[in-house]
């Protein structure tokens, strides 16, 4: 193993560990009581804050490798990352509102500048070579096991101890994080030193304009609903949710108007609005791990287990911990669905499986219902149901994106794929305010319902799918004059 790929591999694992730890504790740090040094929110803003908070950072992740591409080099890219979240994770130590109102953007805007540059390290590192997938997925198992490991300590600690102590460990991992990256800069020779495509004297004062009239809104808009006494939780929340619509749709469009995509570019893209709508319903649901079922393990589960009782965010290491088992019996199951329609019959394989784990969910609110605490064993198969999922979605829709458009255009077919999953938890932020005036059954049965009913029309269109996605349809004529020259000329 390289050294350059270790120090990727457990900065990655470091990072991770924050995320995956604010991920298991923040709706119930939301909602514990100030006097206990929760924020006190009503319990419908708690569960819609963590759809919000990463609709945001995801949001924000194009911008986040723009600066690592254009402005500061990937590699200080992730330092800077990891320093901004740290401080985030600082800030959300203090017990007072103020400081969770600065500390969750920053930690947002840390993830979706680390995030972004993490992977293009990784790509250039590797320049194509033969083991760049193998390095990769094992890089996948690396988050898996701070997802495993995060919910164990900064949940107890955050539920049991000090919330400030479950942020502080959160925020020295990131310190580490960031130490580590920089001490080992010169395992990386030059690559990721410089950005690839630096600004000129005219794009940085451009870009230092947009940023500061972007920033003097932003700050005299705050102030303005501070003043009215306007400024509120639910609005942010609502702000993020309405952004987290629009960024998504002007992204596409940007992407789909391109001057350098031919027609059947542009027939193969159109077709893959359904595989990230689709993603968008998947990412949706799987968020509720971190809200409401977060909620539901705390209020309704019978958490004592050989006289104990486990804290409710230990609940959510169910998740990684079947990723970690099945992944390897998925990987050698998945071949056998390669054909021309895998795309659309993954997809609908995670999408059933997921709305059938909220199917038994409806089903296990009814059980709570009557007052009685429920076994774990309801949520660990709804969590089960979300590992299988994600194993196979997360996979083919990186790969199905990657491929979408000409190679020139992966980063941003990619961001795309990421903006489109901050659809996910923007949406769902708003989607669980329903659940306060929705029978949970309903809700839960609804929703499954829509996954597994979405996931079922993705089986039966699978051809018609695989045909839009299909290369190779365009006739020289309707290609851009560039590209016909340079075919011509070979």
């Amino acid at each position: 193993m390289p050294r350059w790929y270790f120090t990727l591999f457990t900065s990655d694992a470091l990072e991770r560990f924050g995320f995956y730890g604010l991920q298991a504790i923040l709706v119930l740090y939301a909602s514990a009581p100030a006097a206990s040094g929760g924020l006190g929110l009503p319990v419908t803003d708690a569960a819609t804050l963590f759809g919000a908070w990463i609709g945001f950072m995801f949001m924000l992740s194009i911008a986040g490798g723009w600066l690592g591409d254009r402005v500061l080099g990937n590699r200080r890219a992730l330092v800077a990352g990891c320093l901004t979240g740290m401080a985030g994770y600082v800030c959300l130590a203090v017990p007072a509102g103020w400081a969770a109102a600065v500390g969750l953007p920053l930690v947002a805007i840390g993830g979706a500048v680390y995030k972004p540059n993490h992977q293009a390290m990784i790509n250039m590192m590797f320049a194509g070579s033969r083991g760049r997938e193998a390095g990769i997925s094992l890089m996948y198992v690396a988050t898996q096991v701070s997802a495993l490991a995060a919910p164990l300590l900064v949940g107890y600690l955050g539920e049991r101890v000090s919330w400030s102590l479950a942020f502080l460990v959160a925020a020295l991992v990131m310190l580490i994080t960031g130490v580590q990256l920089r001490v080992s800069a010169a395992q990386f020779g030059d690559v990721g030193q410089r950005p690839v495509r630096p600004l000129t004297a005219g794009e940085r004062a451009a870009a230092a304009r947009r940023t500061g009239l972007a920033g003097g809104v932003v700050l005299a808009l705050v102030l303005g609903l501070g003043l009215a006494g306007m400024l509120s939780v639910s609005l942010a929340i609502g702000l993020v949710g309405v952004f987290s619509v629009i960024v998504p749709i002007v992204g596409y469009t940007v992407v789909y108007r391109n001057r350098g995509l031919g027609a059947d570019d542009r027939r193969r893209l159109r077709a893959f609005l359904a595989v990230f709508l689709g993603s968008t319903l998947f990412w949706m649901i799987v968020a509720h791990a971190a809200s409401l079922l977060n909620l539901f393990a705390r209020d309704h589960v019978d958490r004592v287990v050989f006289g104990m009782e486990i804290p409710a965010s230990w609940l959510q290491a169910a998740t990684p911990l079947f990723i970690l088992m099945l992944a390897p019996l998925i990987a050698v199951t998945l071949p056998a669905l390669s054909g021309r329609t895998h795309v659309p019959v993954k997809l609908a394989i995670g999408l059933v499986l997921v709305g059938g784990g909220f199917l038994i969910m409806s089903l296990t609110t009814v059980f709570a219902a009557s007052g009685e605490k429920v076994s774990p064993l309801w949520l660990v198969v709804v969590y089960l149901t979300h590992a299988c999922g994600e194993v196979i979605v997360a996979a083919v829709i990186i790969s199905a994106a990657a491929d979408v458009l000409p190679a020139g255009y992966m980063g941003r077919t990619l961001g795309l794929m990421w903006l489109f999953a901050g659809l996910g938890g923007g949406l769902g932020s708003g989607v669980v305010r329903l659940a306060e005036v929705v029978p949970e059954p309903i809700y839960y049965l609804g929703l499954g319902g829509v996954a597994s009913v979405v996931g079922l029309a993705f089986a039966l269109g699978r051809r018609a799918l695989a045909n839009g996605l299909a290369a190779g349809l365009e006739t020289p004529a309707e290609r851009p004059e560039s590209d016909a020259v340079t075919e011509g000329s070979r």
